[in-house]
């Protein structure tokens, strides 16, 4: 299955914020969407990634004074993407290797959607009933 494939059904909306934006602000935008992270974007360009894990990380060392810091201060600059033609399997491969649990879609250097490892995790699930049902299916017939 492709990339494409996983987008077709769980749709290609992406939350973004600025690097500007303040780590409160951020916040915000996290719990209205109840995601885990945030594309961070100047005009349509990709320039980073934000997360709770990045959030977490930077308030044990910068305490409460966090939430006025600029997301650009705390965010993830050297982003790891992937196309539409990529396979969920070299997805979940380079997520696992790289420890990666958000990865933005990329079409022609513009963001064209989003996948998470719960995506990933979604679709072998999907993938392994449909085996179980098939082969259900041939034993039945036998």
């Amino acid at each position: 299955m492709k990339i494409s494939d996983l987008l077709r059904d769980k749709g290609s909306a992406v939350a973004t914020i600025a690097p500007t934006a303040t780590v409160n602000e951020l916040l915000g935008v996290l719990g209205e969407h109840n995601i885990g992270a945030a594309v961070v974007t100047e005009g349509d360009d990709v320039v980073g990634i934000v997360s709770e894990r990045d959030i977490v990380r930077r308030l044990r060392e910068r305490g409460s004074g966090l939430l006025t810091a600029t997301v650009g201060e705390i965010m993830t600059s050297s982003v790891v993407t992937c196309s539409p033609q990529d396979t969920v399997d070299s997805l979940a491969e380079t997520m696992t290797q790289r420890r990666i649990r958000h990865m933005p879609v990329l079409v022609d250097g513009r963001l064209a959607g989003i996948v998470s490892i719960g995506d990933v995790v979604k679709n072998r699930i999907r993938q392994l009933e449909s085996d179980r049902e098939q082969l259900e299916s041939y034993i039945s017939q036998g």
